[in-house]
C-alpha cells in the first residue's frame, strides 16, 4: 500500500509540471498585460519599457517561465504586480473562505446525496424512487450561477431570510453552500442509488437473508457498507471541482474567497496571482484524485490484492 502511494505521489509530478507550463502559456497569450494597469493613459513607450524591464515582462516567456518555476518549487509565489503585495499574502487571506465554503458544500452533498440514494434504493422503481431521482436530475443541471440568483430572488431579497452578499455571519453561508452542494448532491444520489440496487443483487445479499437478518438491516448495515466504496471514490474527485465551483459561486455572492481575487486578478491581468489562483484549484483536483485513489485501494480488498 505504502509503495502504491508513493507511485500515485510520483505520478502527479509530470502532471503538475504539465499543468503549470499550460496556465502559464495560456495566461501570457491572453491578450493585454499588468503594466497596462499601472500606467497613465498617455505614458511614453520609454515608462512602459522601464516597467516591463522592472518585473521581466520583457524577458523571452521560457526564460520567465523558468524563474517562476524555480521560485514555485521554493515556495515562493512571488510579488502580486498590480496590488503590490506578496502573492501568498493574498492566497492566505482568501482561501480560508474558499475552503470553508467548498467544506460546508462537501458535506452537505454527501449527507444529503447519500440518504436520498438510499431511500430510493429502498423504494426501487417505485414513486419514492422516480421522485427523487427526477429531483436530482433537475437539481444537477441547473446551472450554479443561475441557482444562486435564484435563491437570492427568494430567500434573500423576497423572504429576507439570508444576506444577500458578504462573509460576516454564519447565515451568509447558507445560501452559497446550498448553490454549490445541490450539483453534488445530484451526482452521489445517482450513485448511491446504482450502487446499493447492485450490491443488493450480489450472493452475500441472499446468505444474510438465510440468516434470518431483517432486510432494513441487511440495507443499512452490509449492502450500504459496499456501495459506499464508489461513493467515497467520487467524492474525493469533487473536492476539486467543489472548489473551482465555489469560483462563480463567490463572484454571485461577493464573497472573499479564491474565486474573487481570481476574477479580480484575471481583469488586472495580474500574473502571479493568477498564476497562482489557478495552479491552486489544479492542485485541488490533482489531491482530490489521489485521495480516491487511496481511499478506494484502503477500502477495496479487490484493489489490495491487485496491489500486493
Amino acid at each position: 500500500m505504502l509503495a502504491y502511494a508513493l507511485r500515485r505521489v510520483l505520478m502527479l509530478v509530470p502532471v503538475f509540471l504539465a499543468v503549470s507550463l499550460i496556465i502559464f502559456l495560456i495566461l501570457h497569450f491572453i491578450p493585454g498585460d499588468p503594466i497596462d494597469n499601472l500606467l497613465k493613459v498617455g505614458a511614453p513607450p520609454e515608462q512602459r519599457a522601464e516597467m516591463m524591464a522592472r518585473y521581466g515582462l520583457d524577458r523571452p516567456l521560457p526564460v520567465q517561465y523558468g524563474i517562476w518555476l524555480g521560485k514555485l518549487l521554493t515556495g515562493d509565489l512571488g510579488m502580486a504586480i498590480v496590488a503590490r503585495r506578496p502573492v501568498a499574502d493574498l492566497i492566505a487571506q482568501a482561501l480560508p473562505h474558499s475552503l470553508l465554503l467548498g467544506g460546508l458544500a462537501l458535506a452537505f452533498s454527501t449527507i444529503v446525496g447519500v440518504a436520498l440514494g438510499v431511500i430510493a434504493a429502498l423504494n426501487k422503481d417505485g414513486p419514492i424512487d422516480r421522485a427523487i431521482m427526477g429531483g436530482v436530475l433537475i437539481g444537477s443541471t441547473l446551472p450554479s450561477f443561475w441557482l444562486g440568483l435564484l435563491l437570492i430572488l427568494a430567500f434573500s431579497v423576497g423572504l429576507g431570510w439570508f444576506p444577500v452578499s458578504g462573509a460576516r455571519t454564519w447565515s451568509s453561508l447558507v445560501l452559497p453552500v446550498l448553490t454549490i452542494g445541490l450539483g453534488g448532491t445530484a451526482l452521489v444520489a445517482r450513485i448511491t442509488r446504482v450502487s446499493m440496487i447492485d450490491a443488493a443483487a450480489r450472493d452475500f445479499v441472499m446468505l444474510l437473508h438465510a440468516k434470518g437478518l431483517s432486510p432494513l438491516r441487511i440495507q443499512l448495515r452490509h449492502v450500504l457498507r459496499h456501495a459506499l466504496i464508489p461513493v467515497v471514490t467520487i467524492l474525493a474527485l469533487r473536492i476539486g471541482w467543489i472548489l473551482g465551483g465555489a469560483v462563480t459561486v463567490e463572484v454571485v455572492f461577493a464573497r472573499p474567497g479564491l474565486g474573487t481575487l481570481l476574477i479580480k486578478a484575471l481583469s488586472q491581468h495580474d500574473y502571479p496571482v493568477v498564476q497562482a489562483s489557478l495552479l491552486m484549484l489544479a492542485m485541488a483536483v490533482m489531491l482530490g484524485t489521489l485521495i480516491g485513489d487511496l481511499l478506494q485501494a484502503a477500502m477495496d480488498p479487490r484493489v489490495r490484492g491487485a496491489l500486493a
